[in-house]
């Protein structure tokens, strides 16, 4: 059990309700936060941060650097590194324009847990992401299941994650309600649907597959029609388990969204295992989507369309972090453009 500092304790919740409150900060980049500042609260054995002094920020450079991840039992990413050094550097500047802590730290202390150039490369390089083509997609697709209720679900699910490119926490929280059948479009309400940055998008299903939108068209019918599911009740609901003949066995689905994206996760991943490939993820799906999109919307007007209905403010957004251009690409696009008519 670890030390408690209440001192510590009680600065260290107003510093996050602060992240909270006044920055608008998720409660991931918060939880974020709170454990930064704990591994450096530990590395001075719980001192009052009070007695804080450049010598302990020098000292938490070498502790981090060294340390082992305890999930990989390798050394931290360079990545994990700035996350926790960005922490701390926020939370000491905060410190310093504080009752009983300004005349001890200066808003320059902070700098001292600055990354080092060399490693701060490192932590923020764009690193290629594996994707799945139309192809190995609709070929996952193919070799789901679909005898049982849940197995209809998971393959209604993935045919979403395709017809929409929606971020898996958003699919986990949408309701019967969001759906919009007559004009092809899902409704990602922020006030009740977990989008990122609580941003509110309408999204229209993408013309990718026939068979996809079959496939979701025939859940929904099935959630209407024979589960006699209303606007309030979940779109991919959780199993509802139950004691049959003395072990647990699934017999039908509960009327409760799920809590987080974790089942969303699972599904894809074993969805691609089961047929022999990667283990894609569901954001994945959104990559794929950019790439397939890049020669179906040529025009300038209508990939913007695109950008805006996987929920992108910015047009640039989309083709900065989903279709990037390697180096061999760039050359051969330059040197080769194509002739005007």
């Amino acid at each position: 059990m670890r030390k408690i500092n209440e001192e510590n304790e009680r600065i260290k919740r107003r510093y996050l309700q602060y992240l909270k409150v006044a920055k608008r900060k998720d409660q991931s980049t918060v939880h974020k936060a709170a454990e930064g500042i704990l591994r450096f609260e530990a590395s001075t054995n719980y001192d009052s941060f009070k007695r804080f002094r450049l010598e302990h920020a020098i000292k938490f450079h070498d502790r981090i650097n060294s340390e082992v991840s305890k999930t990989t039992g390798k050394p931290l990413s360079k990545s994990t590194i700035s996350s926790v050094l960005a922490a701390n550097k926020g939370f000491i500047f905060w410190l310093a324009d504080q009752a009983g802590y300004k005349s001890r730290i200066r808003h320059s202390d902070a700098d001292y847990f600055n990354m080092d150039s060399k490693g701060a490369r490192i932590a923020h390089t764009v690193r290629e992401t594996p994707y799945p083509s139309m192809e190995q997609a609709r070929h996952a697709f193919n070799y789901m299941p679909d005898t049982s209720v849940i197995e209809r679900r998971n393959k209604a699910m993935f045919a979403f994650l395709m017809l929409t490119g929606a971020r898996d926490g958003a699919v986990a929280s949408l309701r019967l309600k969001h759906i919009n059948m007559i004009d092809g479009c899902v409704y990602q309400d922020a006030r009740e649907v977990k989008t990122k940055n609580s941003k509110t998008i309408t999204t229209y299903f993408l013309p990718v597959d026939l068979e996809y939108q079959a496939c979701f068209d025939a859940w929904v019918v099935y959630l209407k029609s024979e589960a006699l599911f209303g606007p309030d009740d979940p779109l991919f609901p959780p199993p509802k388990m139950a004691v049959v003949e003395g072990g647990f066995q699934i017999v039908g689905l509960k009327r409760d969204i799920y809590q987080n994206a974790n089942a969303i996760r699972q599904v894809t991943k074993q969805a691609f295992t089961r047929a022999d490939l990667h283990p894609f993820t569901p954001h994945a799906f959104r990559k794929t989507l950019v790439k397939w999109a890049d020669t179906a919307y040529p025009t300038r007007e209508a990939f913007k369309a695109f950008s805006q209905n996987i929920g992108h403010t910015s047009v640039v957004t989309t083709i900065s972090a989903y279709c990037p251009v390697s180096n061999e690409r760039q050359a051969e696009l330059v040197k080769r453009p194509k002739k005007p008519l």
